[in-house]
């Protein structure tokens, strides 16, 4: 069963749970005279109730991630998700209705009733699509090709364990090696298909959706090879972890039928939420562009005035997938301000910066004019920071893993910005693209609303740099 297919089944489902809970909840509290009730309701009074609950709880469950599924989810945990999302729900409603005259919430105990009801509705629906997507990865279909990366005795271990459950949803196509003298080599009926510098090509060759990394010990340091040749490529990359590093809790796995599994860089924002992400990127931009535009005159005047030249300041900058656009600010720098020096990092008070591009900063209205850049579709409201390509090559010879940083589309501010300050030395880059990896491991529109709020807490404060 296809993701997309999985979603739409689970949504489908989770809308006739919500639907028969409440109807259950209605024949509980009118048909079944346990109680004395002043008013009759009839089933046509739900329908209103009915769908404000449904777009309440499909909020909820969007907002906490009950709609992003890994490719073999467990039902322990799915179940337990839902218990907790609808537990803090109920509260909401609780608090909401507290004086509320209603006769179906007339009654604490048919709050409860409603609650049970939903939450296990929700996850019988649940179970019955996680587990038949288990019989079908089963029986072979749906799997998802996979190469094992390492050919050796962990490597073969992993295969005889992915055969052993097919229920994991992995179809091992081929090993890859580090040694290229393996290449040819089989074990089992798997065939070692190339090495680590064939390995973009395999994958665009064989539709590859997974990487299993099997390393022995000593050779853990290749896996920075891997990221960095895949690192821009939509595949996901999953590791089992040592031992040592599960006692030490070093490593968080997912573990189904005892089999634990690390992902590396998981892209946790699924395609409803990318399309919503970029929904409000729009709005918000169009919206934030057409209340500042009667302001641009001031401050276009401002800017000549103190410094004349041009108002806007165009730079080249690297983008999603290594993309070069022209980002665009209001100039707060004098005219060729990197003339003598060449492209160097702006500093504390530098001297560069004009008297009116320092209030500009402060504020942070300089970069007003990117949401020209986020409607264009090369920057989003929130995404790392878009660097020179100059940098992005030294970054990438020198920087472990920041090829990885080029697969989200850059921002006007991120999850970086609001925890570190301006990028004044290298040591400033491989700070900031730890919050930046982060952020790829944990996008969702919660944290981007979070990152918002911080912004918005460093304009009114004026600590920008």
């Amino acid at each position: 069963m296809k993701k997309s297919r999985m979603l739409i089944n689970i949504i489908f489902s989770d809308f006739f749970a919500s639907i028969a809970a409440l109807y259950l909840t209605y024949l509980y509290r009118f048909k079944l005279d346990l109680f004395d009730s002043p008013v009759e309701l009839y089933p046509t009074d739900l329908i209103l109730p009915a769908a404000v609950l449904y777009i309440y709880w499909l909020i909820l469950f969007l907002w906490n991630g009950l709609y992003s599924f890994p490719l073999a989810p467990s039902r322990t945990d799915e179940n337990f998700r839902v218990f907790k999302t609808t537990f803090f729900g109920m509260i909401i409603i609780f608090l909401v209705t507290f004086d509320l005259n209603h006769p179906i919430v007339s009654t604490r105990l048919t709050i409860l009733i409603y609650w049970f009801l939903l939450s296990l509705l929700t996850s019988l629906g649940r179970i019955f699509f996680i587990t038949l997507q288990r019989k079908r990865f089963e029986r072979g279909i749906g799997l998802t090709p996979t190469l094992i990366v390492g050919y050796n005795d962990f490597g073969f271990n992993i295969y005889d364990k992915i055969r052993q459950f097919p229920a994991l949803g992995y179809q091992i196509v081929g090993f890859v090696t580090i040694n290229p003298d393996n290449i040819g080599k089989y074990y089992e009926d798997i065939r070692v298909m190339g090495d680590i510098d064939q390995l973009p090509d395999l994958i665009r060759e064989n539709h590859i959706g997974e990487l299993v990394i099997a390393f022995d010990t000593g050779n853990h340091e290749r896996l920075l090879d891997v990221v960095d040749k895949v690192g821009r490529m939509d595949v996901g990359l999953k590791i089992i972890p040592d031992m040592y590093d599960i006692i030490s809790g070093q490593a968080r796995t997912n573990q189904i039928y005892g089999f634990p599994l690390i992902d590396i860089f998981p892209q946790l924002m699924p395609q409803w939420e990318k399309a919503f992400k970029r929904l409000i990127d729009v709005a918000v931009s169009s919206i934030t562009l057409l209340i500042l535009f009667p302001f641009f005159p001031l401050i276009a005047l401002a800017i000549y005035i103190n410094s004349p030249g041009p108002v806007f300041f165009r730079q080249e900058r690297v983008g999603k997938n290594g993309k070069i656009f022209k980002m665009i600010k209001f100039r707060t720098m004098i005219p060729d301000a990197e003339k003598e020096t060449g492209p160097v990092w702006s500093q504390k008070q530098d001297p560069r910066i004009t008297r009116v591009g320092y209030f500009l900063r402060k504020i942070r209205l300089d970069e007003i004019p990117q949401f020209i850049n986020v409607l264009q579709g090369d920057m989003s409201l929130v995404g790392p920071r878009p660097e020179r390509p100059v940098f992005v090559d030294e970054f990438v010879k020198t920087i472990p893993l920041y090829r990885h940083r080029l697969k989200m589309k850059p921002g006007i501010t991120g999850w970086a910005q609001t925890m570190h300050k301006y990028d004044e030395s290298f040591e400033d880059v491989k700070k900031k693209l730890e919050y930046d990896l982060y952020y790829l491991e944990n996008m969702s529109l919660k944290l981007d609303f979070k990152i918002i709020m911080n912004t918005f807490a460093t304009v009114f404060t004026a600590k920008g740099q």
